[in-house]
């Protein structure tokens, strides 16, 4: 059949195009597309270096609605080991392995034009594991959150030698933070991708530092009977699942399942209160201080980078939801997951995501 043939035209001017973009129909709002329209989204995706794998999933946990993103990583010899934890809409179990397919997706009618190029071709996940030693799902569901697990050899996909400069980050004429400067290293690309999306909380350390921010923030968040009487952890969200763990062994088997491999000795300093909890990339950063002016001196303004505590920002983010309920009760809202506190130079700016029942 011809491209302009009458009878595609009537059925698309009756249905819409979407049945020429579809090879198959996988569930759940998966979609395979056909090789023609993977290569209208420009199908060809190259990934050149580490880097580029941490950029393509974190625009996949964007993508998946996630607000918050945790990335642990750590290197043996010549293996890079990456795992990414995000609180988005999840993958269900039958399509888990479909993912890292060619041209599936659940974008059919979208797709993201962001500063890294076009998303939502069906060809990240494919890209991703056909330049690594390994890329799995380790843990999803519905609605629960997702931990990918990566394994890379350096050898055979260069990263940037130093990986542990942090960039300098200094806001631009609009007040917005950006990266100035810096090695194109994985920090870099986190920092860069958290100023971009300062709406989201990104967390970046070791497999010890996450599981010991999962179980604070998780500890922060679940009711006390999640924290007592769960038990089956498969019901919470991935990224809570270490805080409902009732001692050493479990937590230590919790964060295997979620590709968070530490010690049961570890597991016992986290149970202990012994790690802190990490600060999320736009919290912890330190902004380049503006030049001194020649003039005399404004003793009054502090122009460091304002700091605070995780615990305290907790703490405040927890005031914030209460204070909200008065206005929920009386304007019939509600207030979509916890309050978003953004902390820079000179303001500390709060964001409620709402949604009004009908």
């Amino acid at each position: 059949m011809s491209e302009h043939d009458p009878l595609i035209d009537f059925v698309t001017s009756v249905s819409g195009d979407g049945y020429l973009k579809v090879e198959e129909t996988l569930g759940d709002g998966y979609v395979r597309l056909r090789v023609p329209e993977a290569e209208r989204r420009q199908a060809k995706h190259d990934i050149r270096s580490i880097e580029d794998v941490i950029i393509e999933l974190l625009r996949n946990a964007r993508d998946a609605h996630a607000q918050r993103i945790f990335v642990a990583t750590t290197r043996e010899g010549s293996t890079r080991m990456l795992t990414m934890i995000d609180d988005g809409v999840g993958i269900p179990h039958a399509l888990q392995e479909a993912v890292f397919e060619p041209r599936v997706t659940s974008k059919l009618e979208t797709m993201v034009m962001d500063r890294w190029g076009v998303h939502g071709r069906g060809m990240a996940l494919f890209s991703v594991r056909s330049n690594v030693s390994s890329a799995r799902v380790a843990s999803s569901a519905p609605h629960k959150g997702a931990s990918i697990s990566v394994v890379v050899d350096t050898d055979q996909l260069n990263e940037r030698a130093d990986q542990s400069t942090w960039p300098v980050v200094e806001p631009d004429e609009s007040g917005k933070l950006r990266v100035a400067r810096g090695p194109h290293n994985i920090i870099r690309r986190l920092v860069e991708f958290a100023c971009e999306h300062p709406e989201l909380e990104i967390y970046l350390g070791t497999p010890t530092e996450i599981l010991a921010t999962l179980h604070a923030l998780g500890r922060d968040r679940l009711d006390i009977a999640d924290l007592m009487f769960c038990d089956d952890l498969d019901r919470l969200c991935v990224w809570q699942r270490p805080a409902a763990c009732s001692d050493a062994a479990e937590l230590t088997a919790t964060a295997e399942a979620i590709a968070l491999p530490v010690s049961e000795r570890t597991s016992h300093r986290i149970l202990a209160g012994e790690l802190a909890p990490l600060e999320s990339l736009l919290t912890s950063l330190s902004v380049e201080d503006e030049p001194a002016a020649p003039a005399t001196p404004d003793i009054y303004r502090d122009r460091r980078s304002l700091r605070i505590h995780h615990g305290d920002l907790v703490a405040f983010r927890a005031e914030l939801s209460r204070a909200f309920d008065v206005l929920a009760e009386r304007y019939y809202l509600n207030l979509k997951g916890e309050p978003k506190v953004t902390v820079g130079r000179d303001a500390i700016t709060v964001r409620f995501a709402i949604e009004k029942e009908d």
